[in-house]
């Protein structure tokens, strides 16, 4: 038979549907992480500026910071990278089930388990370099902080 009926359809659609949830939260994860990386090169881009200042203090810790900066910028970068990854794998997952569903192909599970394995690897790396970043965040907001963290921290002991 050359096009299914419906009847046939639906539970082929019903098996494949799963994946389609998987690409909606990394789409959720993926904004948060452009935005993140929208607001490192912001904050670089106002640091660029701060270099030009008198203030020597301020151009040490301005000088500091954009290593840090620059290191953030490629770690979002590939998390971004792998992030896509994991969704160009769940939708080839969805496209194999899909078409195994509907043609009864029994004999794909290995290849549909590597690519759900090969989905949720790319996911998992993806938020380590994301949950990296988070860190080292907190490490350049502490070099611009400088001895105000250090003032406060002994204020409340």
């Amino acid at each position: 038979m050359l096009f299914p009926s419906l009847t046939e359809l639906v539970p082929a659609l019903h098996t494949a549907i799963g994946p389609v949830i998987l690409i909606s939260g990394v789409g959720l994860l993926l904004l948060s992480m452009t935005n993140r990386l929208g607001r490192v090169i912001d904050r670089a881009r106002i640091l660029r500026e701060a270099l030009a200042s008198d203030d020597a203090a301020m151009r040490e810790r301005a000088l500091a910071q954009l290593p840090i900066l620059w290191s953030r910028a490629d770690r979002i970068r590939k998390a971004i990278i792998y992030s896509t990854v994991s969704v160009f794998f769940a939708a080839l997952l969805i496209i194999t089930v899909f078409i195994a569903a509907l043609f009864a192909f029994d004999n794909i599970g290995l290849f549909v388990a590597l690519l759900f394995i090969g989905c949720l690897l790319a996911l998992i790396w993806s938020l380590l370099l994301f949950l990296k970043d988070v860190n080292q965040g907190l490490v350049a907001l502490k070099l611009e902080l400088g001895d105000v963290t250090n003032d406060k921290a002994n204020a409340c002991e």
